[in-house]
Parts: structure tokens; sequence; C-alpha cells
């Protein structure tokens, strides 16, 4: 009897949990929001002439084409463009309200954009690709006309991405804010690792306060769906659907073989914790920008951020031609000519 009521009970709170969570943002495709757009923010991707080029191209098409649209660069991009832009500041005095969001790059350009609106709510992203990676861009160059014509006539459809918004606290449990300004957000993942230190480190490891496990490892990944893909894969984490709202925790070359990758409920609240038992400190990093070190007894606490990123997006199939197309996912080792290739480089080998 008392198994029934406690499957019942976990089943009550599972589903409070849900509920609670699911009141932040759907994760399902949706409209793009129907106001007017005026101000836009274009990154690029630093030092590339490619880029630049397309810099150009872009800005030209949007002046003629939309002339009620105001542009704006950062700092770098201003030299390219003259006078035909105002200047974007990443900084917490008071900047123009941002409509729309394009990116001219790879999807280290997304996560850039993603930290200058660290804090808040971040503006429709309409990326494009020009860069090395492409999980987060599903729009070619050349496209352009056609996409920003959607977007600007509402027509587009945004998903959105979490993020994780991450504390800081010292070893009394304070919150500390000298390293990132409160809820500080990321798109990616929180990387704590052992860096430069020869010892493991010893991480302990908390949902929603209760303790998980004592981690022994080189270190650990927390990220989103969306950064399934990133370091989490290569350590040897899930592919996740973006569209899933979940936590995805993964041990980086842990001690224990029995230490597997988990995905948690995208309530939970996680606080990684470096333990007293920990020889050295960890090294913390969120989306791969900036390192600190935590000490044993400080530790970072983690939870899904309200305001998550949405990218504008041609429909949901886009994952699945990105994984295949990117990943190779399920692809044969090799084909016949991938064999016959092979044979010839052991024959010379020989």
């Amino acid at each position: 009897m008392s198994s029934i009521l406690l499957r019942k009970t976990f089943s009550c709170a599972t589903r409070l949990a849900t509920r609670r969570f699911s009141t932040h943002f759907s994760h399902a495709l949706q409209p793009l929001p129907s106001q007017p757009i005026q101000n836009v923010l274009i990154i690029k991707k630093p030092q590339d002439e490619r880029v630049s080029a397309a810099l150009k191209t872009l800005s030209s098409h949007i002046r003629d084409t939309y002339p009620q649209a105001t542009l704006f660069y950062e700092p770098s991009a201003i030299p390219l463009c003259g006078s035909t832009g105002e200047l974007f500041i990443a900084s917490d005095s008071p900047r123009p309200p941002i409509d729309l969001i394009i990116t001219l790059g790879g999807d280290g350009t997304i996560l850039h954009a993603s930290s200058l609106f660290s804090t808040g709510p971040v503006p429709p992203v309409l990326s494009f690709s020009l860069g090395t990676l492409g999980f987060l861009l599903p729009f070619r160059f050349d496209t352009y006309p056609a996409a920003l014509k959607d977007v600007f006539e509402g027509r587009a459809s945004v998903l959105p991405r979490m993020r994780l918004s991450c504390t800081l606290h010292d070893q009394r449990g304070s919150e500390s804010t000298g390293y990132v300004p409160p809820g500080w957000q990321v798109m990616n993942e929180v990387t704590l690792h052992r860096g430069r230190n020869s010892h493991l480190a010893v991480v302990d490891t908390y949902v929603n306060e209760q303790h998980l496990t004592e981690a022994v490892a080189d270190g650990l990944i927390l990220s989103t769906p969306t950064g399934s893909t990133a370091y989490s894969l290569s350590s040897g984490g899930p592919i996740v659907h973006p569209s899933i709202g979940a936590l995805l925790l993964t041990p980086i070359c842990p001690m224990s073989l029995s230490f597997r990758p988990l995905l948690l409920p995208g309530s939970s609240e996680v606080r990684l914790r470096i333990s007293e038992k920990s020889r050295a400190p960890a090294e913390l990093s969120m989306d791969g920008r900036g390192s600190r070190l935590l000490h044993p007894g400080e530790s970072v606490h983690v939870k899904a951020s309200p305001h998550p990123v949405p990218c504008v997006s041609h429909s949901s199939s886009d994952w699945a031609r990105d994984i295949n197309t990117l990943l190779r996912f399920n692809a044969r080792f090799k084909s016949s000519a991938g064999r016959q290739s092979l044979a010839n480089e052991m024959d010379m080998e020989d």
C-alpha cells in the first residue's frame, strides 16, 4: 500500500513540476511575434572577408527594400558600412530596443548574439550560414531576400531554444556576483573541468537540493538540448531534440564507468558544488566564454531560463536535416569507394 501511495505522490509531483516549467515558454515551433520590425541588429563573424562582403550586400538590400528599418552594428562592423548604421554597444547602459537580430557566420555567432542579451529576453534571431558549423543555421545566405520578406511580413516561425540561468555561490552558500551578473544565461552549456590540474575534480551534484551523486572525473557538463550537439556530444552524451524541455548532465572522463549521461526534467534546479574532498579547484566556463576557478565549497546553480532564444526556422524538420547532413547520423562507416580508398592507402603503407 505504501509503494502505491509513493508512486502516486511522485506522479503528482512530476505533473506539478512539468506544469510549472511549461509556464516559462513553449518549446514547439510558433509564429513570429506580430510587432513591426524597426530596429535590426546585424552581427557578423569577425575577420572573415566572405562574411564582410555578405554584410555589405545584406545591409544594402535592407536599406533599399525596408527603408523603415534602422540598422545597428557592433563597433567592429561599423567601418565596413560607413555612416549608414547605428552603433550597438554591449553594456548595461540603456540601449535601443532591438526587434530582430541577423547573424552572419557560424554557430558561434548565435552564441555571441545570445551573450549580448545575457540577462533578459532575446529578440528573434535570423541566422545565415557563413561559418564552419551549422547546427543552428537553417538559412543559406543566397536565400536572404525570401527569408527577410517572410520575417518582415510576419510569415516566419520561430523555435524557442532553451537557455540556462546561472548563479555562483561562495562557501557559505551566498550568491556571488563578482564574476557574472545575476541571472546570467547561456545557450549551450555550463562546464566544470579540472583544467591544468593533475588531480581529478570531485563535484557534488544536487538536483532540486537532493544529492544525486559525487562525481570524480575530469569534469561535468550541464547542457541544453541545443548544446547536446556541442561539447556534450564529444564527451559521449546523446543528441537531444531542441523542442524537448530537458537538462543534460554529461560526465567528462569519469572514474566510474557506470556514470552515464542523464536527462533531467526541464523544471530541475541543479547545483554543482566543488567538494571539500577535491584536491584542486575546477575551472568554470559558460558557452566556452571565459573561465573562473571554483574552489572547494563554491558552487554554480543552474536552471532553465524563462528567456529562450527565438530562432527563426523553416520547419521542425530542420533538426533532422542537420543531424543527417552535418553529423552523418547513422551513416555507414565506409562506402564501396571509401573501402577502395582505404585499401589503396594500406597498400601504399605496405
